[in-house]
């Protein structure tokens, strides 16, 4: 962790959401942990009825989440065939039910669903529809059918099938809903369906079995971004000297430093110092390199 030049903390934790808490509920607690003066938020949300994975940002570090969430995500999912709710999981309301198929007809369809392809969110879901919620139009009773939009979707496996629940492991980009993807298998094979149960097994390079429980967090749970995380959220790593890391922390503008006149990169860049200390993030504004996040504080 970081402690800023005020006293606050800084960084982030891998914890284990349990099933029944909202993630906003959970990153709550966690940051009245470290004190009431601490931001804290999340690197892609976990609705209620599920569990896994939840990357938990604190202090500067919540700026960092766009880079967090856009790493790829890991889920194992129970698709319950024969049963459509209006939230698509456990908590909704049955809109629709249909004939319970066999496994044969569902592995035949899987195919479909791998590689990139267009998917329509839930109704109940945070996509903006005319600059408000699509869950806000749905709670108001409005009939709320979100565009479809690209996603991808690496991996796609049916572990088992048994009473009309299917298990299935998937890999997917960032914004791939697991809730439609239920839903639409569903239909291809020529039913309703809806998630059942839902476990983030991974999220980037974090996964499940190096996450904390959120029941023992505590600041000595907090991170800081080290090569190897940056790396493994496909983020470019870019090591300065230290004469460089000084004038980067005074924000000395980048064109002036030789460290960075010779870097070639379409991605954003994260940036440390000799010891491996994160310094901050830097993106192409045209030819040249601007700060997109510097790291203030000291160790």
């Amino acid at each position: 962790m970081t402690i800023e030049d005020d006293g606050r903390i800084s960084g982030f934790a891998i914890v284990v959401k349990p099933a029944g808490v909202t993630s906003y509920r959970l990153i709550a607690s966690l940051g009245k942990l470290l004190g009431d003066k601490t931001k804290s938020g999340h690197a892609g949300t976990l609705d209620s009825f599920a569990s896994g994975v939840l990357v938990c940002l604190f202090g500067r570090y919540t700026r960092l989440s766009d880079y967090f969430m856009g790493a790829g995500k890991g889920y194992d999912a129970d698709v319950l065939l024969g049963e459509e709710t209006d939230t698509l999981d456990p908590s909704g309301r049955i809109i629709a039910t249909g004939p319970i198929p066999t496994q044969e007809e569902i592995e035949r369809v899987l195919p479909r669903f791998r590689g990139d392809i267009l998917q329509a969110p839930p109704a109940y879901s945070a996509v903006h529809i005319q600059g408000e919620r699509a869950y806000e139009r749905a709670l108001k009773g409005q009939d709320v059918r979100p565009e479809p939009r690209p996603v991808t979707i690496q991996s796609l496996e049916l572990l088992s099938y048994s009473g009309g629940t299917a298990r299935i492991r998937v890999a997917c980009s960032k914004g791939t809903y697991i809730r439609s993807l239920a839903r639409d298998i569903a239909l291809a094979v020529g039913t309703r369906g809806r998630l059942a149960a839902l476990r983030r097994t991974f999220s980037g390079p974090y996964t499940v079995e190096s996450a904390a429980p959120a029941g023992g967090f505590n600041k000595d749970r907090l991170r800081k971004l080290t090569m190897g995380d940056a790396a493994g959220l496909g983020i470019t790593v870019h090591q300065i000297d230290m004469a460089s890391s000084k004038a980067f922390r005074n924000g000395l503008p980048l064109f002036r430093l030789g460290a960075f006149t010779a870097l070639d990169s379409s991605k954003p860049v994260a940036v440390f110092d000799p010891d491996g200390d994160f310094l901050g993030i830097i993106s192409k504004a045209g030819p040249n390199w601007r700060y997109a996040f510097v790291l203030g504080g000291s160790d």
